[in-house]
């Protein structure tokens, strides 16, 4: 049979490919993409919503907890884990028939099975049926990325998982250690402390949340400790010891070991390329520690072979993902992009406070040899924030003395994962002090804040 020929091919469904498929097909081109597992690849189906469908059943929990602060009565609270779980699956499905319906709308077509590149314009699909061959002038690998496994650290399902297994739990654990605080270990960490685990995080740097800045992550923290978590820094879990229904881990801070039982233990310890198996190395395509090596327009140095999202690196988010797949697919069109810029690039993180930010930390800022102004308001001093019950929190606003331009901003608290992006807006249009400080903020809003803290960076802030 002879191969079914295409403009573009894009190699995983995930928030990268699917969208580079759909925004290819609107420009005309014939388009194809291979997916081995699910429509949505991991975000969609075992990573962002998924979780979120269940954190926001643990935020419910939590104000049902609460209910007596806010003059209400909920007596015999409890939960169902299963049908917490069956929801956050329901939402997961929902999404995936979704991106089934555009990718179909859009006259895509989709080969489910697993591809590898076995010529320069040629792949090959392992689907159930056979072996499928393709070709194109342009392929776009979108094949994403898994949990990094440590030696002797290896998830069993059964005492120790990885996010997968955390989605879907075989039970509620008890006394849970989670290795690594980055967003997923600490998202993971703050549903399960919430439902009444007893919580413990381990992160090798000084600090959790350790990309975020330093003042934001020690907030948080903070709070976690509040809420009931025990959080070990400048930690190792050098081994883990595997009994029936327990584990014994071996932490070792400070050059001192102790042994510590647990029943679960969830390992959130980075992630790893799907860069194996493709025929890259054949093709000469660079890779670099599990990750391609692209230009900032995502070519990988082989003519016509591109990749995005989280196969090539950082940063690990599913909205990078999808703006470089809307890049390549108009690059390939014939347009003239702008290359996706990390610094323009927000991170959340949605735990118990919530934390967001983009752009330089303060001390990113300094050692990049910025003179800077900075500004922080807390959310004790926002009315929005005090009536919704929800006092804690600050924004942290960080700008170039010399131009006014805003730098970065950071933020820790309620909703601020849907805050950071007016300042995301705000860098994307070069904005400076001035034009946030002239902006009408409503009231009351959560919002507020965001100007009071470039007022604050200019000793103008009015509420503090």
């Amino acid at each position: 049979m002879a191969a079914k020929s295409y403009d573009m091919i894009v190699i995983g469904a995930g928030p990268g490919g699917y969208v580079a498929a759909i925004r290819a097909a609107q420009l005309g081109l014939k388009t194809c993409v291979v997916e081995r597992e699910h429509l949505g690849g991991i975000c969609l189906n075992w990573g962002c919503i998924p979780t979120k469908a269940l954190l926001r059943s643990a935020e419910v929990f939590h104000f049902m907890e609460r209910a007596k602060d806010y003059g209400l009565s909920a007596e015999k609270i409890g939960f169902d884990l299963e049908a917490v779980v069956g929801r956050s699956r329901g939402v997961a499905k929902q999404m995936e028939g979704g991106v089934k319906h555009l990718l179909k709308k859009n006259k895509v077509d989709v080969v489910m099975g697993a591809a590898t590149l076995p010529a320069k314009g040629k792949v090959s699909v392992k689907t159930d049926a056979g072996t499928e061959d393709l070709t194109a002038k342009h392929i776009v690998l979108a094949t994403g990325a898994r949990a990094r496994e440590l030696p002797g650290l290896e998830a069993d399902g059964d005492l120790v998982w990885t996010y997968r297994h955390a989605l879907k739990p075989v039970r509620m654990p008890k006394k849970l250690l989670v290795i690594g605080s980055g967003a997923i270990g600490i998202e993971f960490a703050s549903f399960f402390n919430t439902l009444g685990a007893d919580t413990t995080v381990v992160e090798v740097m000084d600090r959790v949340l350790p990309v975020e800045d330093e003042e934001i992550s020690a907030f948080a923290k903070k709070q976690f400790v509040k809420q009931g978590m025990t959080i070990m820094e400048k930690a190792m879990v050098k081994q883990l010891d595997r009994a029936k229904g327990k584990v014994t881990a071996h932490i070792e801070t400070g050059g001192k070991v102790e042994k510590l039982e647990f029943d679960t233990v969830i390992s959130a310890v980075g992630i790893v390329g799907n860069v194996e198996g493709l025929g890259l190395e054949e093709l000469g395509v660079k890779v670099d520690r599990t990750h391609v090596v692209t230009d900032e327009f995502c070519r990988t140095g082989v003519e016509g072979l591109y990749a995005i999202g989280d196969i090539a690196g950082a940063p690990w988010l599913a909205h990078k993902a999808s703006h470089e797949g809307v890049m390549v697919a108009e690059l390939i069109a014939g347009g003239h992009p702008h290359p996706v810029k990390p610094s323009s690039i927000a991170g959340c993180t949605y735990c118990h406070p919530q934390v967001a930010s983009v752009g330089l930390t303060e001390a990113k800022a300094k050692e990049q040899g910025y003179k800077v102004k900075v500004g922080r308001f807390p959310f004790i001093g926002n009315g929005k924030a005090v009536a919704l019950g929800e006092p804690e929190g600050m924004v942290k606003t960080v700008f170039d003395e010399k131009t006014g331009e805003l730098l970065g901003a950071h933020m820790v608290g309620a909703e601020v994962t849907e805050l950071i992006q007016g300042y995301v807006v705000g860098r994307q249009l070069e904005t400076t002090e001035e034009d946030l400080m002239n902006t009408v903020f409503p009231h009351p809003t959560l919002s507020e804040m965001m100007h009071e803290s470039v007022l604050a960076a200019y000793g103008r802030a009015i509420h503090i």
